[in-house]
């Protein structure tokens, strides 16, 4: 029987616990992918918090994860373009804190020779999430866009997207990151008090566009100031926010997901070493209660995944 790790109730990390679950079956339009490394998201532990019920309901006992790598086991009907044996990597269907995990596979792609298992498990959702934000500003080259949580998962991808299209970018980040911020080509500032006027004196020309990825601390508030209005301020993290204050928030819905070109774009990226995936940490499968932590603290720089 496969492993996977579950929660039955909603609660802390220690309600993670190992199982064993039947053999999922791909139904159309799916694929069932042996998972060699899953990704650990901040959805994945306000989902077990029960902070995601309104938006996220899930049936108990439920597994968690929405990304990986690994290779094709099986296909569902109708499914072309992948064969038994394909290492691929995307966004997934069941969760993906386990052995086998099924995945649309108009959500997967095929993962280079050239890209680690870890790279791969690592991209998806910040990949496409920083993608479809990005879009969203509508930016064009010579502009200066402002990123909050620049040092995180998606505001990573983020500034290196926005680098790669020829943008000024301004990232938020604690002091202990700006060197990483630096390194990936964006002007370090530290949120906090005083965040308008420090980003006024690193973007003097003004800032055009923001994206929030770190949905506290006035960000919202903060950016529509900076960029004068609400147009061109997306947030993946406020949604509470974007209500109040009339700004576009993206949760990555069927009608705006992006992976296609999202993830096409990213593996030109890496092949010209224009972008880099810090890994945090890795642990394994059965340590997913403390990956789960180490995420909820909210200071990891670079991605969390699990090897399966």
């Amino acid at each position: 029987m496969p492993k996977a790790i579950a929660f039955a109730e909603f609660g802390s990390p220690d309600v993670l616990h190992m199982q064993e679950t039947q053999i999922p079956m791909p139904g159309p339009g799916q694929v069932r992918i042996a998972v060699r490394v899953a990704g650990v998201n901040a959805l994945d532990h306000k989902i077990r918090a029960g902070l995601m019920n309104q938006v996220f309901p899930v049936t108990l006992p439920h597994v968690p994860g929405v990304e990986a790598s690994g290779v094709i086991e099986a296909l569902g009907q109708g499914v072309q373009g992948f064969s038994v044996g394909d290492p691929v990597f995307g966004q997934t269907v069941t969760g993906s804190y386990a052995e086998l995990a099924l995945a649309d596979a108009s959500r997967v792609v095929h993962k280079p020779d050239s890209v680690s298992w870890e790279q791969a498990a690592a991209l998806p959702v910040a990949d496409e999430t920083a993608y479809r934000a990005l879009e969203m500003l509508r930016l064009q080259p010579g502009e200066t866009v402002l990123i909050h949580a620049a040092a995180g998962a998606v505001g990573g991808v983020a500034v290196q997207l926005a680098v790669a299209r020829g943008l000024t970018v301004v990232g938020t980040a604690s002091e202990a990151n700006h060197a990483h911020l630096r390194a990936l080509g964006a002007i370090p500032v530290t949120y906090g008090d005083g965040l308008v006027d420090r980003v006024r004196a690193a973007a003097p020309k003004g800032i055009d566009a923001a994206l929030d990825a770190a949905g506290r601390g006035g960000a919202v508030e903060a950016s529509i100031e900076l960029t004068g209005g609400t147009d061109r301020v997306v947030t993946i993290a406020d949604a509470p926010g974007a209500a109040e204050h009339g700004v576009r928030f993206t949760s990555g819905g069927a009608d705006e997901y992006r992976g296609g070109p999202a993830f096409a774009e990213a593996l030109d990226l890496l092949a010209a070493g224009k972008l880099v995936l810090p890994v945090y940490r890795v642990f394994p499968l059965a340590e997913a209660a403390e990956a789960q932590r180490v995420s909820e603290g909210g200071h990891a720089v670079g991605k969390l995944l699990l090897a399966v």
